[in-house]
């Protein structure tokens, strides 16, 4: 039986960053990864695929929509086969830099094939059992299939067929309200199909600001069919190969015939096939591993990182709690994994950017606070674009420290950094004002915004009145 420093179960983000981490630092490593490739959904039927199926349905929409504007009459029928083509040439470019060989070439132990616990510290893959001082599970999670009557008979797309398909559906409904099925809904609309949102919730973006959330519902009602409080119960094929779906709101329902349905419920976690009780490892009542700050199981040597721990299903926690697991489980040295400044965007168009606190849960938990907001429409750069729809919402302590900030705009998601940075660094809005921003750009929103604190305490109150009579003295 082979012996290792340390085992890690999943080679997608947080386990690829835990395995050229630990191997660096000269720890003997293995990793198990099921699929053919390395890089896990975020690569292979997440992130990397759905942001270049986004950005082709922008490429689209931005033809027809602003070529009209200028005289230019754009028409024709989208390929979708076309647009994945496309979507699988970058997957392609970038799984070279997940590549077996690059790992190899570290020193790691590829084992191909789904791991599964028969002991604390042994693992099985196929045939082989192999042995692991520290063990790390970061096996992912998959798409929720909700227990609709007839949906497996009539068939359904989810993220992990979807970048394969041909033939774009003329009506789509897509189930599920969340960000995957509002990414991909405003994607698949502007490609071409008409597309209807059936949302359990009472409103849709639940968990971000009230004033992002009414802005990005503006928006997405002007291109998307949106029923709220509504639930899918059956599904029926009809004589033409069409999907007659029957909705459930409230106490009433009706039927609605579709071409295609896109699932986008939610996340299950991948943790089924680990047989976690051989290893003494909880798991909840969802199948999700909890651990503590340092990232352990209730198995102190056994660590969970990634979707699978039911914390944040995104790509760059995943990579970070790998770095806090090196630090724990290579090096011994204790590190906490804090989520108080974890940034997230929704990659609708306009985008959505959110980091720290809502404004209703400041009001939640009783906290003294300022809000300071701008429209893109005071923003140059946003003007002269032609993209001026949304606005930057900044929330600080009564000291000025920064406890959240949100925007929705075209490329939040990159010119808010400058606003991340700060709260990582305890810096406060006003130190935002202080630098100099190249006109005209993006990021002068945050400069605008921040702006706004110091008017509030320069030219209110007793200072204007002070400064006045000074500058009559000094005349």
């Amino acid at each position: 039986m082979k012996k290792y420093d340390v085992v890690i179960i999943g080679g997608g983000a947080g386990g690829l960053t835990v395995a050229s981490g630990a191997s660096s630092l000269g720890a003997k490593v293995a990793l198990i990864e099921k699929e053919r490739h390395l890089g896990g959904d975020c690569l292979h039927v997440g992130c990397v695929p759905s942001k270049a199926f986004i950005q082709a349905s922008k490429d689209i929409y931005t033809a027809r929509s602003k070529g009209k504007e200028l005289g230019l009459d754009v028409s024709g029928s989208v390929d979708l086969g076309k647009v994945n083509e496309r979507v699988q040439q970058s997957i392609i470019a970038i799984q070279k830099h997940d590549s077996d060989e690059r790992f190899t070439s570290l020193g790691v132990d590829l084992y191909k094939g789904a791991g599964t616990f028969t002991s604390a510290n042994t693992v099985r893959v196929d045939d082989q059992e192999i042995y692991g001082k520290r063990i790390v599970i970061a096996t992912g999670s998959r798409p929720l299939i909700p227990p609709i009557e007839g949906l497996n008979d009539a068939g359904f797309w989810t993220n992990e067929n979807l970048f394969k398909q041909k033939e774009l559906p003329e009506n789509l409904l897509v189930v599920g309200g969340g960000a995957i099925g509002l990414e991909l809904s405003q994607a698949l609309s502007r490609l071409g199909s008409k597309v209807t949102i059936v949302e359990k919730g009472k409103k849709l973006l639940s968990t971000e600001d009230e004033s992002i959330q009414k802005a990005a519902v503006y928006i997405l009602e002007k291109e998307l069919t949106i029923h709220l409080n509504s639930e899918v119960k059956k599904v029926q094929i009809t004589s033409n190969g069409r999907k007659r779906v029957t909705i459930h709101k409230g106490n009433e329902h009706y039927t609605e015939e579709y071409d295609q349905i896109l699932l986008a419920v939610g996340r299950k976690p991948n943790s089924e096939r680990l047989n976690l009780n051989a290893a003494g490892v909880f798991q909840d009542e969802r199948g999700f591993i909890p651990t503590n700050e340092k990232l352990q199981t209730n198995v102190p040597h056994i660590f969970a990182i990634g979707d699978i721990n039911g914390k944040f299903a995104f790509t760059h926690v995943a990579g970070e709690e790998g770095k806090v697991v090196v630090q724990n489980a290579i090096l011994g040295v204790p590190k906490k994994m804090s989520y108080n400044h974890i940034p997230w965007n929704i990659y609708i168009q306009p985008e959505i950017f959110h980091v720290g606190m809502t404004e209703q849960q400041a009001r939640k938990f009783g906290i003294k606070f300022s809000v300071y907001e701008v429209p893109l429409t005071d923003v140059d750069r946003f003007i002269s674009d032609q993209e001026a729809d949304g606005l930057i919402k900044i929330i600080t302590d009564q000291n000025g420290k920064i406890i959240g900030a949100h925007a929705i705009g075209n490329g939040s998601g990159d010119w808010m950094q400058a606003v991340v940075f700060a709260m990582k660094k305890g810096r406060k809005i006003g130190d935002l004002s202080q630098m100099i921003y190249p006109y005209p750009n993006h990021a002068a929103a945050i400069k605008r915004t921040a702006d706004l604190y110091w008017r509030s305490k320069l030219f209110s109150g007793t200072i204007p009145k002070l400064t006045k009579k000074y500058i009559s003295w000094f005349r």
